[in-house]
């Protein structure tokens, strides 16, 4: 499996192309590593251009734009390059349910979680998501069984959660419904990348066609949701807008795309290393650009949280 659209690359979708995919003409066109540093920094800045957004429209309008634009992105490249969305309805009955799992509901969840709480938290609780893949193995939901020192990856991880939320004062001045939001959207993010992995894999469809396909069904749940629940916007701040097209043209299309490229390149094991990138990025941007401040348990607990994701990823050698 290889990663699909969002701000972690653990979402899944498709199936995993082998290193050896990509064109020599495109590998130099721009070396692996410059793409490997614009994929951290859009996904890092996602969450502020999130917070920014919200200022200017509700968090289903947020989410509906970013799914739009983001969209556009990659049918545009469908297109150009000729190819077709998934067929069956088969397929696109678990593409309805992969696109809520990775994209309708987590986005959602941290536009709304971001009304209450620093886009540097956001991205922070972003990087949990293989904690929560690691407590699916434990709770015998996925095939993927634990080791010893997977498991205390997990234990770890949560530590390091307590200490960005700064347990020993009771958690005084986190916005707990805030935050849960946050955690419950990188979980979901663990849940859709099982359930794609036990239901699209090796459906015969590329990587490219089965994420167009997915973003395009999240784009309609949203405008059904974002309809029904949210007024029509009555005007459209300039920074908030250019936040959203952001959002979407760039942390959701464009970062599919080089994402894809990189795995394809240097294979899932070196793409994904940058998850342990986004957080950091993200408190950076949270704290130079917005201005959001900066405790010292934020960035020690990130750390603390990058430590046991990464000891949850590590696999017993052959």
């Amino acid at each position: 499996m290889t990663t699909a659209v969002g701000d972690s690359p653990h979402h899944a979708t498709g199936t995993e192309p082998t290193p050896s995919a990509a064109p020599p003409a495109a590998r130099r066109a721009l070396d692996w590593r410059v793409r490997f540093a614009a994929l951290s920094l859009i996904w890092g800045f996602s969450f502020l251009f999130i917070k920014v957004g919200t200022d200017g429209f509700a968090p289903l309008q947020v989410t509906l734009g970013r799914l739009v634009f983001g969209t556009a992105v990659l049918l545009g490249v469908m297109a150009v390059k000729r190819e077709r969305l998934p067929r069956g309805a088969g397929v696109w009955g678990h593409i309805a349910v992969a696109s809520f799992l990775l994209n309708a509901l987590p986005f959602t969840l941290f536009a709304y979680a971001e009304l209450t709480i620093p886009s540097a938290l956001a991205g922070i609780c972003n990087a949990t998501t293989p904690l929560w893949a690691m407590v699916l193995s434990l709770s015998a939901l996925s095939d993927d069984r634990p080791t010893r020192r997977r498991v205390a990856g997990l234990g770890i991880g949560f530590v390091g959660v307590l200490v960005v939320l700064g347990a020993w004062e009771g958690f005084a001045g986190q916005d707990l419904a805030g935050t849960g939001m946050a955690l419950v959207a990188s979980a979901s993010y663990a849940v859709g990348w099982l359930y794609v992995r036990r239901t699209l894999a090796g459906s015969g469809h590329s990587n490219l066609s089965m994420a167009g396909g997915q973003l395009l069904v999240g784009t309609v749940q949203l405008a059904v949701a974002a309809a029904v629940l949210t007024p029509v916007p009555t005007s459209f701040p300039l920074l908030p807008v250019l936040s959203v097209v952001a959002l979407g043209a760039l942390g959701t299309g464009t970062a599919f795309l080089l994402q894809y490229g990189l795995v394809s390149e240097v294979g899932p094991t070196t793409a994904t290393m940058v998850t342990y990138f986004i957080p950091v990025i993200a408190t950076a941007a949270g704290f130079l650009v917005l201005g959001e401040d900066l405790g010292w348990n934020t960035p020690v607990g990130a750390l603390i949280v990058l430590a046991g994701a990464a000891l949850t990823q590590s696999r017993r050698r052959a």
